[in-house]
Parts: C-alpha cells; sequence; structure tokens
C-alpha cells in the first residue's frame, strides 16, 4: 500500500515538474512599424516658356555711300582769287548779282548799258545810263567818264565811240573798283564780262571751272 502510494507520488511529481517545463504558447505580434509617412514630396514644376513665332529675317538695304564732298580751292598759295570761265559778279551801287563771263581775250571788262546819255559836270565828262538784262532794270546811274575808247565791230563798218566808267564790284570776298567800258548787251547771255584789266593782278583764270567763287546775296 505504501509502495502503491509512493508510485502515485513519483508520477504525479513528473507530471508537474513537465507542465513547469513547457513554455506557454504565445501568439508572436506583427510588431513591424507601421507609421505611416507623413512627409509631403515637393514638386518642382519646370516653367513654361512661351511659344516664339521666328520672325522672318530682316533684309536690310544697303547703304549707299555719300558723295564725297570736295572742297573747291578759291585763292591760290600766294592769295590770288581762282576764276572760273563764269562767276557771279556782285555790284554793291546796285545791290544787284550779275552772271558774268571771264574772258583772258578781252583787255577791258564791259557791263551792259541802256538809255546812255553823256553830259558836262563841272566841266568835266559824265554818262547816265541803266542797266538792264534778264529782267534786272535798274534805276538811272550817274557816273564820271574814265576815259573814251573807240571800238571797231566786224559786223559794222567805222568805229563807235563808248564811255568807260569805274565801279565797285565784288566777287567772293574780294572788293575792287574796275573799269568798265558801256555798251548794249541786251542781245548777249551775260550781261557783265570780266577782262584782263580787272584779274590781271589780283586773279588767275581756270576756264576749266565755273563759279568757283561764292555767291554774294543782297
Amino acid at each position: 500500500m505504501n509502495k502503491r502510494k509512493a508510485l502515485i507520488a513519483l508520477l504525479m511529481s513528473g507530471g508537474l515538474m513537465a507542465c513547469s517545463t513547457t513554455s506557454p504558447i504565445t501568439e508572436e505580434t506583427d510588431k513591424t512599424d507601421k507609421t505611416t509617412d507623413t512627409s509631403t514630396e515637393v514638386v518642382v514644376e519646370k516653367p513654361v516658356e512661351p511659344e516664339v513665332t521666328p520672325e522672318e529675317p530682316k533684309v536690310e538695304e544697303p547703304v549707299k555711300p555719300k558723295p564725297p564732298v570736295v572742297e573747291t580751292t578759291k585763292k591760290t598759295a600766294d592769295g590770288k582769287l581762282i576764276l572760273g570761265e563764269e562767276e557771279w559778279v556782285f555790284i554793291p551801287g546796285l545791290k544787284e548779282t550779275f552772271k558774268a563771263r571771264v574772258d583772258t581775250g578781252a583787255t577791258t571788262s564791259s557791263i551792259s548799258a541802256v538809255d546812255i546819255v553823256p553830259f558836262e559836270r563841272d566841266g568835266k565828262d559824265w554818262v547816265k545810263f541803266k542797266i538792264e538784262h534778264d529782267g534786272i532794270n535798274s534805276k538811272e546811274l550817274s557816273l564820271p567818264v574814265e576815259r573814251w575808247v573807240k571800238i571797231k565791230q566786224s559786223s559794222a563798218e567805222g568805229t563807235q565811240e563808248r564811255a568807260v566808267i569805274a565801279a565797285w564790284i565784288q566777287i567772293g570776298d574780294l572788293k575792287e573798283k574796275t573799269e568798265f567800258t558801256l555798251a548794249d548787251r541786251t542781245h548777249l547771255k551775260f550781261p557783265l564780262l570780266l577782262g584782263r584789266s580787272f584779274f590781271r593782278d589780283i586773279a588767275v583764270v581756270d576756264v576749266g571751272q565755273k563759279y568757283v567763287q561764292d555767291k554774294i546775296r543782297k
């Protein structure tokens, strides 16, 4: 009886040990961090470039070169006036400008005169006249006669006596008193003719040029 009790006690003690050594089954818990990613994704947008319509290439017109300005020499190195075959002559007494032909073959200068009337004043020869040419009709002028000259014309027989007077004229910046023969030149192109007696010592003539000197305004 005592052995039976001892056996039962032994069996019971073994069962308890088995129970005490058996680990309890524990259900695994998914410990995975399920933290939601709250970070904001920054999206950088590229600027939209405006559409540019290509322009047609401009065709530039070629620039025409300007002609070079050629300054005409008006005086020689020694200060003499340079005259062309034709020049503008200003007569201060009339305040008129006339076209003149520069004639190297003529001795005395000539001016177109009409209504020429000789008379005496204080025992000296004087002459009164008007200048008429190309629509210009001057007032009556009275000047002393410097001398008388006889002119022989090829178109007429005999000789003709003409009065020579002295008058101030201006060409460019030159003012000079010179002699003129009074003659009707209304049928000729130029109302004035400048001869050697005028330009002999003060000017040189270049027949290849015209109107070298500036025109004098009224």
